[in-house]
């Protein structure tokens, strides 16, 4: 019999490591709308807190005095980066039980977030497809979500766009029947069809410098970067995917979310293109490889296209980034986003 104050017998002992909570592939259906994460009110901690992580140079979420001349009204601006990371985080009330993130499609920004606001998330399943059995690995099938993220405080829109995750399976012997065609990603950026989402009252001039870069070209960034604080990320934008804290659940080796990556990769890419206000979007963006913490990534980014669009210009850019690892450079990201500027 233990004693007032002494530990219960076993207490101090790890627990065995047991499957991720749900919901699994095989509890979903098509429609479904998931409880929603706890929204979450972005101020200058958190864009602090996301700087140290990431770096990222993009002058109008650094300087209020910028942001102000820029866009005309009063307030900081959070990066889009990290307004992206918290709607991925608070999605993923869809995607506790995930193995991997294939892609997101279709990204568009509706509007800026300013330090102070709130954003909440909702998700809804659009499509199931259950992959075929393999005696080498756990079922599992792809769930296509629908992701919309508003401003609590006042009911807009802030983003939409859809992503694409791999699932554990509940029960391994389950035949739900789901084989939806979740589509294809359309890398190619029609930048016309983008000229809605530009700033109409932005004035870009206070970020304008020699930005001539021609079209076809690729710039690659001489600072490569090395990816740390990953847990830290995820748990600053909710991210409850074990496989991005639990080494366990990565099979030994914590997979590093992939929107560090990207975060990563934006902060390169408004180093080599400093005339950058904001990002429009995300024309695709396809995770080609996992990410460890500890990787040292390069960045190279090549300038498809770019067109002005109110007081400034829109540019279409492919962003790919390089893991360097056991003396090779592994592709881990092929990032097509629209961008806009001076």
């Amino acid at each position: 019999m233990s004693g007032c104050g002494d530990p219960p017998p076993g207490a101090g002992m790890l627990a065995p490591v047991n499957r991720p909570t749900g919901p699994f592939f095989d509890d979903l259906a098509v429609g479904q709308v998931l409880d929603p994460a706890p929204a979450m009110t972005i101020g200058p901690g958190e864009a602090a807190t996301y700087q140290a992580i990431c770096g990222d140079p993009l002058a109008t979420s650094l300087s209020r005095p910028l942001a102000e001349a820029v866009t005309g009204t009063t307030g900081t601006l959070v990066n889009p980066a990290l307004v992206m990371h918290t709607s991925i985080g608070q999605s993923t009330v869809a995607t506790r039980a995930v193995i991997a993130n294939l892609f997101y499609r279709g990204v568009a920004l509706q509007r800026a977030v300013r330090q102070g606001e709130t954003l909440e998330t909702t998700v809804q399943i659009l499509g199931l497809r259950q992959l075929t059995s393999r005696p080498d690995r756990p079922a599992r099938g792809l769930a296509l979500l629908g992701i919309s993220t508003t401003c609590a405080d006042d009911g807009e829109p802030v983003v939409e766009y859809e992503r694409c995750a791999m699932l554990h399976m509940r029960d391994p012997e389950a035949e739900t029947g789901n084989s939806d065609d979740l589509g294809n990603v359309d890398p190619e950026i029609h930048l016309a069809a983008w000229a809605g989402h530009a700033p109409t009252n932005w004035n870009p001039s206070p970020l304008a410098h020699d930005n001539r870069w021609e079209p076809g070209t690729t710039r690659t960034d001489p600072l490569r970067d090395t990816v740390t604080s990953a847990p830290e990320l995820a748990r600053l934008t909710q991210n409850l995917a074990p496989v991005h804290r639990d080494p366990a659940a990565g099979g030994g080796q914590r997979l590093v979310y992939g929107g560090h990556t990207i975060g990563l990769a934006q902060a390169s890419l408004n180093r080599v293109m400093p005339a950058n206000a904001t990002i429009l979007g995300w024309q695709a963006c396809d995770h080609t490889g996992p990410v460890h913490e500890g990787d040292v990534l390069g960045f190279s980014h090549t300038l498809i296209d770019e067109q002005p669009a109110g007081a400034g210009n829109m540019r279409a850019v492919r962003v790919t980034v390089e893991a360097g690892r056991d003396g090779d450079a592994l592709p881990v990201l092929d990032w097509h986003l629209v961008a806009w500027g001076a």
